[in-house]
């Protein structure tokens, strides 16, 4: 699909980069549309728990209802997944999303299993959770529904102030130190998140939702990720600010990752929206990864390295503290974990 000068409306990439597993292109002469509609296909996965190996990750087990991402984000390195499914990484990440339909039923069966061993469920490990169809599917929900009946704690990420319909199953949750929620926010420039992150909630709104989960007993802190060198970095003392009048209770930072086609997808979008920053931010990226785009070393993917890395982390480090973000995240516990046969023998 050829570029828009402009790009596509509502959408993050203009393009659809032939997936790297692929040996066959298919080269369309007609011209592209100005809107490209959003398919939703069935995914029969028999398991929702995955495993994750990263010792960069905080948790050891996620799931994800969806694969891919109606939010669009640019920069998003699940993108690359996509390409696993026959899909590409570009406009087919943000327009062919995958729906897990029996992610409930699978995780309580999972949660129930005697050989399950309690621990903190990650949701948003690659995919967003409150994307806009979970409004009309509510597959989240009722993962979350799952995770109280058993009091399994879960870890959420998310860019959609949505996650504030399920205050009620977050706050059981959270009287029993099982529940911790993240709202990712890397800008408060509404017209950035709007060719950024097409889809997802405008800052004030993720803002409220900190608010709104705070009041509820809800340990809730804001993720500054990604952290991109050149564009948004020079906000990171003002998102954390506004986060912490908001009511966070803790703070994270992330560098920008490019893995493999996230990396053209990206520049051609600099190129399409900021070509006289294109050039500065490139140089800041290559500077924290070794002179490339990419580093997929574990301990260095997540902050990079060097001179603009190090001032980066010293200035979040800065705000954290002067608005007193700077301590360590909430600890989840596993200690309230009940068995369906203990609870239903409570009953009686």
């Amino acid at each position: 699909m050829a570029d828009s000068p402009t790009g596509l409306r509502g959408r993050g990439a203009a393009t659809n980069p032939q997936s790297r597993f692929e040996k066959l292109a298919v080269i369309s002469e007609v011209a592209p549309p100005d809107r490209v509609p959003t398919q939703f296909l069935r995914d029969d996965s028999r398991s929702i728990i995955a495993r994750n190996e990263s010792p960069d990750v905080p948790f050891d087990a996620s799931i994800n209802p969806y694969r891919g991402c109606e939010h669009g984000c640019i920069y998003c390195y699940a993108r690359s997944y996509h390409e696993y499914l026959g899909f590409s990484a570009g406009l087919d990440f943000e327009t062919r999303i995958l729906v897990k339909e029996d992610a409930p039923e699978l995780l309580r069966r999972e949660l129930g299993s005697p050989r399950w061993r309690p621990q903190v469920l990650g949701i948003s490990g690659a995919t967003d959770p409150y994307q806009p169809v979970e409004r009309k599917l509510e597959l989240t929900r009722r993962c979350l529904e799952a995770l109280a009946h058993y009091r399994n704690p879960v870890s959420i990420v998310t860019k959609n102030a949505l996650v504030t319909r399920d205050t009620d199953l977050l706050a059981e949750l959270a009287r029993f130190d099982a529940a911790s929620v993240a709202l990712s926010i890397p800008t408060l420039n509404g017209d950035l998140v709007r060719v950024m992150e097409p889809r997802t909630s405008h800052p004030r709104e993720r803002l409220r939702a900190i608010g709104q989960l705070t009041a509820q007993g809800i340990p809730c802190g804001v993720m500054v990720a990604p952290v991109i060198p050149g564009l948004t970095d020079h906000e990171i003392p003002a998102v954390v600010e506004a986060a912490a009048d908001a009511g966070a209770v803790f703070s994270i930072w992330l560098m920008l990752k490019l893995p493999g086609a996230v990396s053209g997808l990206f520049q051609n979008w600099l190129q399409q929206h900021f070509p006289d920053a294109q050039d500065k931010v490139l140089n800041r990226i290559r500077a924290l990864r070794g002179g490339q785009l990419s580093d997929s070393r574990f301990g260095r993917r997540m902050r990079g390295e060097g001179v603009f890395s190090d001032q980066i982390e010293a200035l979040f480090d800065s705000a954290c503290k002067q608005h007193g973000l700077d301590g360590p995240g909430p600890a989840l516990s596993i200690s309230s974990f009940r068995r369906a046969d203990d609870h239903q023998l409570r009953l009686w």
